[in-house]
């Protein structure tokens, strides 16, 4: 495990230093080895990154295929831990799941080499007579908030996705090292989802939850997530325009590039031998042989 201090050094090193933050979701060893080496500051196992490794959209996260914090586990000690060397790996927690205790199970995962936790899934993406009904159950945001306070105790590292002013307030009040605001599901690609909010209303969104973390810890690290922010000049313009410190990515890192490359080779590979060489190429063949 890395210390927290450390993680929070390092972070804070870089903002006071005007670089922006990455954070990377994921769902397997491959993306956590390149995202490594591409210069991400933090990895995210969240169990809709392995779906979106099974060619699923992110939603599939939210549904009962499997037991979420199971899944997380295994492919994080199997498939992440082996091949990372020195960056913080972050557990992605369903604090509502009915069958665990909190804090027994938040020891655990500390006790498997994680490096903190972040609330996902969130109940916060779930609205309407559904999320009416989750309430009445007992699998509400607060639960989510307790976790992340339990592993604030833990001096473990804590990313908060939060959806509005009032969970970001709660969030920073518990002593989470990180608010992440999430907008959503991320659109673009095959996968992606179709509706979601402009560029324009995100930002303004954003900054509202940021002020609101501002009035409790102005230190506090800020990064977005998700919706219509899925390419580098979507994110530059977040940062011109908010006070984000970083991005989280999942899809715009680990589906999207994935996509349109292995459409885009598979289709350079089929039409080879097919179409017409350049004068150069074929002298460069000649040569070899």
């Amino acid at each position: 495990m890395i210390n927290r201090q450390k993680i929070l050094e390092k972070l804070k090193n870089q903002i006071n230093d005007h670089h922006h933050l990455l954070g990377v979701a994921l769902g397997s060893g491959l993306t956590a080895k390149y995202a490594e080496e591409g210069g991400a500051d933090f990895l995210l196992a969240l169990n809709s990154g392995k779906y979106r490794q099974l060619g699923r959209g992110s939603i599939a996260g939210f549904l009962a295929f499997e037991d979420c914090n199971g899944l997380v586990m295994n492919f994080g000690t199997r498939e992440i831990m082996p091949l990372i060397k020195n960056i913080p790996l972050i557990f992605g927690l369903n604090a509502t799941d009915p069958m665990i205790n909190l804090e027994t199970y938040i020891e655990y995962i500390q006790s498997k080499g994680f490096d903190g936790i972040n609330n996902y899934p969130s109940i916060g993406l779930i609205d309407g007579q559904f999320r009416e009904a989750l309430e009445e159950e007992g699998m509400t945001f607060e639960t989510e908030v307790k976790a992340i306070q339990i592993a604030h105790d833990r001096n473990m590292f804590t990313v908060a996705f939060v959806f509005n002013e009032k969970q970001a307030l709660d969030m920073a009040k518990v002593g989470a090292d990180v608010i992440c605001a999430h907008l959503g599901f991320t659109s673009g690609g095959s996968l992606g989802v179709k509706k979601v909010l402009s560029l324009e209303r995100a930002k303004q969104e954003i900054q509202k939850i940021f002020d609101a973390c501002d009035t409790v810890s102005p230190d506090i690290i800020k990064v977005i997530y998700g919706g219509p922010v899925k390419t580098p000049l979507d994110v530059q313009y977040m940062y011109n325009n908010t006070s984000a410190n970083g991005y989280i990515g999942g899809s715009a890192i680990e589906r999207i590039p994935l996509e349109s490359s292995i459409k885009d080779i598979t289709k350079a590979f089929k039409t080879s031998g097919t179409v017409q060489e350049d004068d150069l190429m074929i002298k460069m063949l000649d040569g070899i042989n």
